[in-house]
């Protein structure tokens, strides 16, 4: 796994970037698809970058079947391949002109139109594709594929922040555990992991505990089942950038301050308040 170099801390607790800052790679795994996974990607990327304009990049790392295009209600000129090959691959000026801009100020870099066009992408390319993004923004979001294939090895080479996603039922949990061995066979992100359980509710006939005890580990945030959701994914507007009032925005922003800070600051300031 790559270092990260740490920014310096500001009087209020927040971290300063600068060019020299490698910013943080959040990649968003999912043992097997159909769990959410690029509704939670997109969400989060677009509250962060709502928090801070131009500070946060989209990847689709799902390079035959990615759909954060459609996710995001966009209509690329460009796709992955074109930010891999030619100078692109070298020149940092040339390859933000193949960065999506969304109307949140989220940065994108869509999936390719089709699966045979994904051919050219190994997994050099995306190591450093990844590199190159965390010199130039605070956050990589990264929508992986489903499963542990090259591509998403690759990413997880660079990720300092990764972000697990599955469902309330037994294929989802047992292929997360499944996905959590792995990499503790490889010695990867331990101790480091947040577990986010999607479409949680009291239908799915498993408890929270019946969870944790089959995954070895504790569920980081539940995101409950909504009506919203699907009428979001359909319109490619994720709730973060509608502003709809529901449960799962809710936990959203949760999801996005888990990153940025803002609720340890907020914390910390009633804190100072109280002594005063």
């Amino acid at each position: 796994m790559s270092t990260t170099v740490m920014a310096a801390t500001a009087a209020d607790g927040s971290q300063q970037y600068s060019p020299t800052t490698r910013g943080r790679v959040i990649s968003v795994l999912s043992p097997k698809g159909g769990v959410g996974k690029t509704t939670v990607a997109t969400n989060l990327a677009v509250g962060l970058a709502k928090e801070e304009p131009g500070s946060t990049v989209l990847v689709d790392l799902d390079v035959q079947f990615g759909d954060v295009a459609s996710a995001l209600n966009l209509t690329p000129q460009h796709s992955l391949a074109d930010t891999v090959q030619g100078s692109a691959g070298t020149d940092t000026m040339v390859l933000k002109t193949f960065l999506t801009q969304h109307e949140t100020g989220l940065h994108v870099i869509c999936g390719v139109d089709s699966p045979a066009a994904a051919d050219g992408v190994t997994a050099e390319d995306v190591s450093r594709l990844l590199a190159t993004l965390a010199t130039e923004f605070r956050y990589v979001v990264v929508d992986t594929a489903p499963g542990l294939l090259e591509h998403t090895l690759a990413a997880l080479d660079e990720t300092t922040d990764p972000l697990f996603v599955t469902t309330m039922d037994v294929p989802g949990v047992r292929g997360l555990r499944k996905e959590l061995q792995t990499l503790d066979d490889l010695g990867m992100f331990i101790g480091s992991r947040y577990i986010a359980l999607n479409l949680t509710g009291q239908r799915s006939g498993m408890s929270i505990a019946d969870v944790e005890a089959t995954i070895g580990t504790g569920v980081d945030l539940q995101l409950p089942r909504s009506k919203a959701t699907p009428t979001s994914v359909n319109l490619g507007v994720p709730l973060l950038q509608s502003g709809v009032r529901d449960p799962m925005t809710k936990k959203l922003h949760t999801l996005v301050d888990h990153y940025t800070g803002r609720r340890d600051r907020r914390l910390r300031g009633r804190h100072i308040g109280a002594r005063r």
